[in-house]
């Protein structure tokens, strides 16, 4: 039976080091957890035994990090397989990967950004349909920050919204992602917002980011989420209705009752919303 994630979901990271303060959290403290299965896949022992546990009575999200789906290289046939198979136990109905690459003759460690070009879009359109074939499920791709183009003949949404058509997939809308975009690059996020296909959002990202400049913001995941991304969210809400939101950490961990509090302004805008609805 699957673990279907209710649509007023706020949710977590599941990190390794917060897994004794997760397992000893009260019940119903998040509605679900979000993992990277490239993590965790083959993962037995101690950790493994947790992952177990808390998949037992939390659903899961998951949202990978390997597959390079706008990658040069072919897709890693062995990787989606066992994707596959971790989904299918751990009873995952949301998955998500970056519009993005990873790799090229090898890791590359860092979300590279993708040329804004038709060919692009019929490349990765491509390999997500291949990747969607394989996993036997739709995915959600997510818009990644980024910091320089290689070439944009398009612009962000033109390209986004074309991948989504054209692969026929669904859309992880990073909120954090898009705020730190329209500053960095000069156009309106609500104006992207405007344009964003409804029907293929499935899910939000929030997370904090470091004001380098006034024109510069760093997608860091290591601080508490700014006033402006809350606004934002509660555009998209506004706009799209509410979807599952996580809220993203990765470093610099403060206490899990403070990183709770934070989630809970999530639930706070998501019945807020639903009550103006």
């Amino acid at each position: 039976m699957s673990k279907d994630i209710a649509p007023t979901s706020a949710g977590l990271g599941l990190r390794r080091s917060l897994l004794p303060e997760l397992q000893e959290m009260p019940e119903g403290a998040v509605d679900f957890l979000e993992c990277a299965p490239d993590n965790w896949i083959g993962v037995g022992g101690h950790f493994g035994a947790c992952l177990d546990e808390l998949s037992s009575r939390i659903p899961l999200s998951c949202h990978g990090l390997s597959l390079s789906l706008a990658g040069p290289e072919p897709l890693d046939m062995q990787l989606l397989t066992r994707t596959r198979e971790f989904l299918d136990r751990h009873k995952v109905t949301l998955y998500s990967e970056h519009l993005s690459y990873c790799s090229d003759d090898g890791h590359l460690y860092d979300l590279m950004p993708v040329p804004f070009t038709e060919e692009a879009i019929k490349h990765v359109a491509g390999r997500i349909r291949q990747a969607q074939d394989v996993l036997g499920r739709r995915i959600a791709v997510e818009n990644i920050s980024y910091y320089a183009a290689p070439y944009q003949a398009l612009s962000e949404i033109e390209f986004v919204t074309a991948v989504l058509e054209e692969a026929d997939c669904d859309l992880l809308l990073d909120v954090n992602n898009l705020f730190v975009n329209a500053c960095n690059h000069g156009y309106s996020a609500r104006d992207f917002l405007g344009r964003l296909p409804a029907g293929r959002i499935v899910s939000f990202h929030v997370a904090g980011h470091h004001d380098e400049a006034p024109d510069l913001k760093i997608d860091t995941h290591g601080a508490t989420v700014k006033a402006g991304v809350w606004s934002l969210l509660t555009m998209a809400y506004q706009r799209f209705g509410v979807r599952p939101t996580l809220l993203e950490r990765d470093f610099n961990f403060p206490p899990l009752p403070e990183l709770l509090r934070e989630m809970g302004r999530i639930k706070t805008l998501q019945r807020a919303v639903t009550q103006d609805g």
